[in-house]
C-alpha cells in the first residue's frame, strides 16, 4: 500500500473504493504492526493500487477485486469493535473467505447465505485462562454449529484442523453451562490392540501414552489443579474405546477420537453407547488409519451407513482448516496429490 497525499483517479473500466478508520481506532490496528497486515492484503490482491492518507484507505482497481477489499475493510473493522485484534493469519482466512463467497462457494452445501468473515472470527466458544477458543474457518465454525444443533456429529478431516480440539471445548463449554452432567473422552488404543494387559505397568501407565493427547487439550480448557478432582468424581472420565463396551451413557458429551482406528463392529458398539440428553462427536481423518491386517475403518464404512439420517451430521474440513504452521496444509495437500496419483498409476497397471 502506497502511503501518499495525493487523490487517484481510477482509468476507464477500473473502480474505486473509499475507506474511512474511525478515530476511535488507531491505524496500527487496521494496517498492523510495521503495516504487516497491509502487506497481506496487497499480496492477496496485487493488481489492486491501495493507498493510504491519514485514516483514509482507499483501492484502485477492477470492479470485483475493489469491493473484496471494501468488504474485508468492513469485516475487519467489526472485529476490531469486538476488541479482538486482527493478526496475519486473520486476514489471510477473511480473504480467503470473501474470494469464495465472491466466486459463488462462500455457503458451500447449498444451506442459505454464507457467514462472514466477522462472524465466523468472532464466534467465542471457551474462554479459559486468559485466552479464547474460537473456530478460525468457515468450516470449523459450521463444525461448532453442527454440535450445537445435532445429537450425533462427524468431524473428519486431516490433522491440525481442530477437530478434537473444538470438540472438546464444546464438551468443556457444555459441562460448565450444565447441559451436561460429564464428559467422557475415548480413543481406541489401537497400537496395543486394546490388549493393554501385554504393557508394562500399572493400568494408568498402560493406557497413559494412548490417551495424553486428550489430557493435553483438556489443561487448556479446564484449571490443571481441578482435572484430578474432576476425574476422581467422574465428572471427566478419560478411557480407551474398549472401557465403554456395555454401558449406556446418559446426561453426558462424549468425544471419540481417533476414530478411523476402529473397526466396523467397535464403532457400532460405541454409537449405541448412546444414552438420553448426551451427545456425540466422532472425530477422525480416514487418511491415517494404522488397523492391522487391512480391517476396514468404522468411520469410513459409518458414512455410508448413516449419512442423511436426522440428527446426525458428518462435517469434512480440508487442507483449509488447518491451523497450525501454514506448512501442515501444505504438507496435507501435497500427501493428497500424491495418493492420487499413486491410485491413477495402479489402475493403469491393472488395465
Amino acid at each position: 500500500m502506497t502511503q501518499t497525499p495525493t487523490a487517484h483517479i481510477p482509468a476507464p473500466g477500473q473502480a474505486r473504493a473509499h475507506f474511512t478508520v474511525p478515530a476511535t481506532h488507531p491505524m496500527v490496528t487496521v494496517l498492523g504492526s510495521g503495516d504487516a497486515l497491509l502487506r497481506v492484503i496487497e499480496k492477496a490482491f496485487p493488481k489492486a493500487d491501495i493507498h493510504v492518507r491519514g485514516n483514509q484507505v482507499s483501492a484502485i482497481g477492477a470492479a470485483a477485486e475493489v469491493a473484496l477489499i471494501q468488504r474485508l475493510f468492513d469485516e475487519m473493522m467489526l472485529v476490531l469493535r469486538t476488541g479482538q485484534s486482527m493478526t496475519e493469519d486473520a486476514v489471510e482466512r477473511s480473504i480467503a473467505m470473501l474470494k469464495a463467497s465472491g466466486n459463488g462457494n462462500g455457503n458451500g452445501n447449498g444451506d442459505g447465505p454464507a457467514e462472514t468473515p466477522a462472524e465466523v472470527l468472532t464466534q467465542n466458544i471457551l474462554s479459559s485462562r486468559g485466552r479464547t477458543i474460537r473456530p478460525k474457518t468457515l468450516n470449523q465454525k459450521r463444525y461448532v454449529d453442527a454440535i450445537d444443533k445435532n445429537t450425533i456429529v462427524f468431524g473428519i478431516g486431516p490433522a491440525g484442523t481442530g477437530k478434537t480440539y473444538l470438540a472438546m471445548a464444546k464438551a468443556v463449554q457444555a459441562l460448565q453451562s450444565k447441559q451436561v452432567s460429564r464428559i467422557i473422552l475415548t480413543r481406541p488404543a489401537v497400537e496395543a490392540g486394546e490388549r493393554l494387559g501385554f504393557l508394562p505397568g500399572t493400568l494408568f501407565d498402560k493406557i497413559d501414552p494412548y490417551l495424553r493427547p486428550l489430557y493435553d487439550a483438556l489443561h487448556d480448557m479446564i484449571d490443571p489443579d481441578s482435572i484430578p478432582r474432576l476425574m476422581a468424581a467422574g465428572t471427566i472420565e478419560v478411557a480407551p474405546l474398549a472401557y465403554m463396551r456395555g454401558r449406556t451413557l446418559n446426561d453426558a458429551f462424549v468425544v471419540l477420537d481417533e476414530a478411523q482406528n476402529t473397526t466396523a463392529e467397535q464403532m457400532k458398539m460405541f454409537l449405541t453407547r448412546l444414552g438420553f440428553d448426551s451427545k456425540i462427536v466422532v472425530t477422525g481423518d480416514v487418511t491415517q488409519i494404522d488397523l492391522p491386517g487391512g480391517a476396514k475403518s468404522g468411520l469410513r464404512q459409518v458414512q455410508e451407513i448413516l449419512e442423511g439420517l436426522p440428527d446426525i451430521h458428518f462435517s469434512r474440513l480440508t487442507s483449509e482448516d488447518v491451523v497450525r504452521h501454514k506448512l501442515v496444509g501444505r504438507i496435507v495437500d501435497a500427501y493428497e496429490k500424491y495418493d492420487d496419483g499413486q491410485q491413477a498409476s495402479n489402475g493403469h497397471q491393472r488395465k
